[in-house]
């Protein structure tokens, strides 16, 4: 267990507990806010689903390679912790999908793989499912209700062609999930909510494309040199950003315990917390959940038994990244920065990015060596993680062979396994988290954080600490003056 007690905080005590990205986020924020802050990692290292590695010598992301940097708070962060000069754009964002056998550029002119018109995925989709796309304005309009299944909703409008070779791999590549299992107002608010104004889908595909073009590139984008791109990552790989985080936390006098899992939380008075691990209690003013749903539901089971519930009932699903480097001039040449794959072909990876492509800093880093990455599994498909090493790598050559030619042997690999990695969102996911929330407003000092809960990227992660952060700190900044329980810490 590694601790960090340097420079002791003024303030009332807060405790987060979990030291992903979300939870490092929020730790800083309290900081800021005044407070003195203990966050609480059960694994051995920190940043969660961000982790930097290496294959053979070169650097790269052995989990999340990019952040959404049209959203400000991902982007704010690493300005905030000394990494805004190393930030960057992909240098390609050309992509294609692997359809029926062969690799088709990926379309533009949709959101999220719906399309706004035939014409738009006509080098995709067969004619019959083109035909159906242009039946869409026909139709009446669709009663969206409370929520619905985006593949369910653009399956009766579209047909399920569309759901199979476009929608269900891109929001695979996010949820790692079934399509038409996923909230339409979870996943793409969006278009949720234009499709409720429009009368067709098409219609409110081409309306949220037109708001999207209305607002200038972000300014902290532009600023950093993204020029308004997209995606962004780090040289370096995103992994190194919890790194990062965790350094400002320490010099700004917060302490962080790693390889301590909080084991229980009790109350102690009126408004404070005792948050319990193996080997001490801390006492606290506050404390932010920014764990997994399923530990959340453990720790609050004694006192909110509803939230517990609900919580405990958010799957996740798991998935495996493999990782290979090969001599670049073994291989053919590959297009653009990689291609996703319809489960509804039966192939065992669903995606493959080109790393040495898609991110300049890895090709300048070994320019002989040309490495890419491959994903396997998604939701109900757990079992595809029990296989063995060399097993998924030979599955995945077997796939990258088909789709692109490749024959050459890597000269290293790496596989990662993400088990329990990726919270799904199904219909009534955000009713769900609301309804825990409620449960757990009459708890002072008390707030959940993470991507189980308002998002699964890093933007949003970051955005649901900082909100978790920002709420307790009202509460427990402001009755400071009157004395608080987190005093000190107690074994």
């Amino acid at each position: 267990m590694n601790a960090d007690t340097t420079g002791p905080h003024a303030g009332p005590h807060a405790v987060v507990v979990g030291g992903g990205i979300t939870g490092l986020a929020a730790a800083l924020r309290l900081l800021s806010a005044g407070a003195r802050v203990t966050l609480l990692e059960a694994d051995g290292r920190l940043g969660g689903k961000l982790l930097a590695g290496e294959i053979a010598g070169a650097p790269v992301d052995l989990g999340a390679e990019s952040l959404l940097a049209r959203r400000p708070e991902a982007i704010a962060l690493a300005e905030r912790v000394g990494l805004g000069d190393r930030l960057r754009s992909p240098a390609t964002t050309t992509a294609s999908v692997w359809s029926r056998g062969r690799l088709v550029p990926m379309p533009k002119g949709h959101v999220m793989g719906v399309p706004g018109s035939a014409v738009a995925v006509a080098g995709l989709l067969s004619e019959e499912a083109l035909r159906r796309i242009g039946q869409d304005p026909e139709l009446p309009p669709t009663e969206l209700g409370d929520d619905t299944a985006i593949g369910a909703y653009v399956a009766a409008r579209m047909g399920h062609e569309v759901v199979d070779r476009l929608v269900e791999p891109l929001l695979g590549g996010v949820y790692a999930g079934d399509a038409y299992r996923i909230s339409m107002k979870a996943a793409v608010p969006a278009l949720f909510e234009a499709a409720r104004r429009h009368p067709s889908l098409t219609a409110a595909v081409r309306a949220v494309q037109a708001s999207a073009a209305a607002v200038p590139a972000d300014v902290a984008g532009a600023a950093t040199g993204l020029g308004g791109a997209a995606f962004a990552g780090l040289d370096g790989g995103i992994g190194t950003l919890p790194g990062a985080v965790a350094d400002a936390v320490r010099a700004a006098g917060g302490t962080i315990l790693t390889g301590t899992p909080a084991t229980a939380l009790l109350r102690s008075g009126a408004t404070g917390w005792r948050v319990v691990t193996r080997d001490r209690t801390l006492d606290a003013d506050a404390v932010v959940l920014a764990a997994p749903a399923p530990v959340a539901a453990g720790l609050l089971g004694g006192h909110a038994p509803e939230a517990a519930a609900l919580l405990g009932g958010i799957d996740y699903a798991s998935m495996a990244l493999v990782t290979l480097a090969f001599r670049r001039a073994e291989l053919p040449e590959l297009p653009g920065s990689g291609f996703l794959v319809p489960p509804v072909d039966g192939h065992t990876i669903k995606a493959s990015t080109f790393s040495s492509q898609k991110w300049g800093w890895v090709g300048a880093s070994a320019p002989e060596l040309f490495v890419l990455r491959t994903s396997v599994g998604r939701h109900g498909e757990e079992a595809q993680l029990h296989r063995d090493d060399e097993d998924l790598v030979a599955a995945s050559l077997k796939d990258l062979g088909a789709a692109t030619g490749l024959a050459a042997r890597p000269v290293a690999t790496t596989v990662t396994r993400w088990t329990g990695g990726l919270p799904q969102y199904p219909v009534g996911h955000l009713d769900r988290v609301a309804r825990a929330r409620a449960a757990l407003a009459g708890l002072p000092g008390l707030r959940l954080a993470g991507a189980a809960y308002d998002g699964v990227g890093i933007p949003a992660c970051v955005a649901s600490a900082h909100r978790a952060a920002d709420a307790v700190a009202d509460e427990i900044i402001a009755t400071s003056e009157t004395g608080h329980p987190g005093a000190g810490h107690s074994s």
